[in-house]
């Protein structure tokens, strides 16, 4: 299996070139990625448990789905792709805004990422994968932010990240 390369960016989101996923995780270079946000009509979140097997975070809480852009693909395609890849359906997403992190794992790797934040809207059933996705559950935007207050070591260091600027930016812009 060919590994996928991710794009190297710089602060401003230019491409400066492209990197093997897992040299860019050990040597922490910055690249673009993306973070899906599924809300149903109850304004409850759609979070994802990831698969028992993954190489870092495996059985860790996140968001609906999160992934890299691949060369010539927009950030919208790369979401809609990854979300019908890892939980099996399609819907409409909306860029809300991007920013960038910087997050350690035990094993060495680091996500140092330019990510691009998006939201869609479904109210039914996932038909996840299991080669990617453990389990999924709906909660209330409010109930997250408790959980991760609660129970941090049950959620994924870039999910804590992203989820208080997603949280910020639903809170001030009424999403």
């Amino acid at each position: 299996m060919i590994e996928e390369n991710v794009i190297l960016v710089n602060e401003k989101d230019e491409q400066i070139g492209l990197m093997p996923k897992l040299e860019a995780h050990e040597k922490a270079v910055l690249h673009r990625a993306f973070s899906v946000f599924v809300l149903n009509n109850k304004n409850e979140m759609m979070l994802q448990q990831r698969a028992s097997h993954k190489y870092h975070s495996p059985l860790l809480w996140t968001n609906t789905c999160c992934s890299h852009q691949r060369e010539g693909e927009t950030n919208l395609q790369a979401g809609g792709r990854r979300l019908f890849e890892e939980m099996g359906f399609q819907t409409e997403l909306k860029e809300l805004f991007h920013f960038i992190y910087k997050a350690p794992f035990d094993n060495g790797l680091t996500e140092h990422e330019l990510d691009h934040v998006m939201i869609g809207y479904y109210n039914e059933v996932p038909v996840v994968n299991k080669e990617e996705v453990q389990d999924w559950k709906w909660m209330t935007i409010e109930a997250v932010q408790t959980d991760i207050g609660l129970h941090p070591e049950s959620y994924t260091a870039w999910f804590k990240i992203i989820f208080e600027q997603f949280y910020h930016f639903i809170e001030e812009n009424k999403v």
